[in-house]
């Protein structure tokens, strides 16, 4: 699943595309919305919530989409074909740009004084204004007898963090995803809300980090991606495994040495 910082840098490159233009093209691919159409609406901003992208158009509607797993929005110039097969959920074009959602996860259309229906739930967003560390460390608390690992994942804790992040945090703060939160200081975590959020705020105008090994640019991670090689401060194997209740378990990366604690 995307990460905050991604859907962050999506947000970005949608408005860059659509902001301040009209419509000429709406194209819902989802039942719900079939027979909505957005043509000749100008498109005021998308915003960034967590992993939710809420892109606001004149007359007071929202599109709401969510990328799941292996959801993309592709900007294109206005008139390239879109992609073959049943990929395409929606697709927003104006005369110089457009905007096709592959494999959108969630695309709804709904009323902009309703946004809080579907994105009320989470917690503050760690890339944007509402971004509040102790608030994000006392919805932490509140699950005592949840791992550190997983109550960082919970959106309703703090919105935006995936997998990545997850990983890099704890590597960074040494501290083991297993670990209860009801054993964790407030100040510690404090300090780790804090630099989930600095660290995600670091990339979120960056290359997409990557792992060792992948060839596409970006800054390497330190442990997210690296199973089974050795860890860059004390040369132990990195070990992963699943996180989490079925269905939701995620995979997790961390230092059985270094992370101990």
């Amino acid at each position: 699943m995307p990460e905050g910082d991604a859907v962050y840098r999506t947000a970005k490159r949608l408005r860059a595309a659509l902001d301040g233009r009209p419509l000429t093209r709406s194209d819902f691919r989802v039942p719900r919305h079939a027979l909505a159409d957005l043509r000749g609406r100008g498109v005021l901003t998308t915003a960034s919530r967590g992993k939710h992208l809420l892109t606001r158009v004149e007359g007071g509607l929202t599109v709401h989409t969510h990328l799941r797993m292996d959801g993309s929005w592709r900007i294109s110039p206005a008139g390239r074909p879109s992609p073959r097969g049943d990929v395409v959920r929606l697709l927003l074009a104006n005369a110089e740009w457009q905007a096709v959602g592959i494999r959108l996860g969630m695309v709804d259309l709904l009323r902009t004084d309703r946004e809080e229906t579907v994105v009320g739930h989470l917690g503050p967003d760690l890339l944007g204004p509402d971004w509040d560390a102790e608030r994000a460390s006392r919805n932490v608390m509140e699950a005592p007898g949840r791992t550190i690992g997983e109550a960082l994942l919970d959106q309703r804790t703090m919105a935006g963090i995936g997998t990545i992040w997850r990983a890099e945090t704890l590597y960074a703060a040494r501290m083991s995803p297993w670990r209860e939160v009801g054993t964790i200081p407030h100040d510690t975590l404090l300090s780790l809300v804090t630099l989930a959020h600095d660290l995600m705020e670091a990339s979120k105008d960056a290359p997409l980090p990557v792992t060792t090994g992948d060839p596409r640019p970006g800054r390497s991670l330190l442990v997210y991606g690296r199973a089974h090689r050795p860890c860059r401060r004390c040369g132990n194997e990195i070990s992963s495994g699943d996180m989490g209740a079925q269905p939701y378990e995620r995979l997790i990366y961390w230092c059985r040495v270094c992370q101990e604690g």
